[in-house]
């Protein structure tokens, strides 16, 4: 890390107690066993029951593709305990702030998995397997800086919130639904996180964090992407309007922006406007690309080829 990058992280400081404080004021406490359905639940085959089969499962194909991309993203906790440790550092407020983040999104995963297991929402022996598989691989964002790393979780937090909540109103299950907006407040209060840090680096450093966020913005991917399946699951959860690039575009990175004032700061010198036009001009073909998959989509339900 450059002296830079230190310096940003010593100044920013005062302003990760301030939003601790903020957050633990905030945050709920909740327990992952309270929103399964143990009832529900039966032994499989390994202590004299039956294992898994596909009429087991409640939910529509859609439901188990969100669902699994949802736990497996969580279930890379590990990896990204190790990105913002190593960003943030693991003293003072930020090394709280690292800890009392990966306490509270620990329980995503096992609410989830605890959830689809009791249920048979899924095939429980290969969601092992993808679990093994994506947690054996991790999850690596390259050479982030710090602006960058906390440009992209801003944007990443809210992009998770929307898809978890999204995915339980789609799920057609009561119980998967209060447990996904469960776990969708805390991503939201962990975006309003760093979205004030962010905001508190743009008056600090207005240049590069206009760099950053352009950057994150422009290569943004989710951080479940590298997992098997991906795209197919990702087209399936797109086209049910859990999560798509309209979205993406009016939802996630439009909120956060607009909460920055990005497009009406008078702060930045020469490279900060370069950074805000090339970001506006890739916001623009993100909003027609999203245009050209709703008039497909409308042709498809019209019965018109597409």
């Amino acid at each position: 890390m450059t002296d830079a990058q230190t310096g940003l992280l010593h100044e920013l400081e005062p302003i990760v107690e301030q939003n601790l404080e903020r957050h633990l004021t905030m945050a709920r406490a909740w327990e992952p066993h309270d929103y399964v359905p143990w009832s529900r639940g039966r032994d499989f085959a390994f202590l004299g029951g039956e294992d898994w089969q596909p009429e087991d499962s409640p939910l529509d194909p859609v439901a188990k593709a969100a669902l699994t991309v949802n736990l497996l993203t969580e279930d890379n906790l590990p990896s990204y305990h190790r990105e913002i440790a190593t960003r943030f550092g693991r003293d003072g407020a930020w090394g709280t702030w690292v800890g009392q983040w990966t306490a509270e999104e620990g329980r995503h995963s096992i609410a989830l998995r605890d959830y689809l297991v009791v249920t048979r929402g899924v095939d429980p022996s290969k969601l092992e397997a993808l679990r093994m598989a994506h947690t054996i691989a991790g999850y690596d964002s390259g050479d982030k800086t710090p602006l960058a790393a906390l440009a992209y979780v801003s944007f990443q937090e809210l992009a998770t919130r929307v898809s978890h909540r999204n995915t339980g109103r789609a799920s057609g299950c009561p119980i998967a639904d209060q447990l996904l907006a469960r776990i969708a407040a805390d991503e939201n209060l962990h975006m309003v996180f760093y979205r004030n840090l962010m905001a508190a680096a743009l008056d600090i450093a207005p240049d590069a964090a206009m760099a950053a966020i352009r950057d994150e913005v422009v290569g943004f991917t989710m951080p479940g992407a590298g997992m098997a399946d991906f795209r197919e699951s990702s087209i399936l959860i797109a086209k049910a309007g859990i999560y798509d690039l309209r979205i993406h575009h009016d939802d996630v990175l439009q909120p956060v922006l607009r909460f920055w004032r990005i497009f009406e700061r008078t702060d930045f010198g020469p490279a900060g406007e370069r950074a805000r036009t090339e970001l506006a001009q890739f916001l623009d073909a993100v909003d027609e690309r999203a245009r050209f998959y709703e008039e497909k989509a409308a042709q498809r339900e019209a019965g018109a080829p597409a």
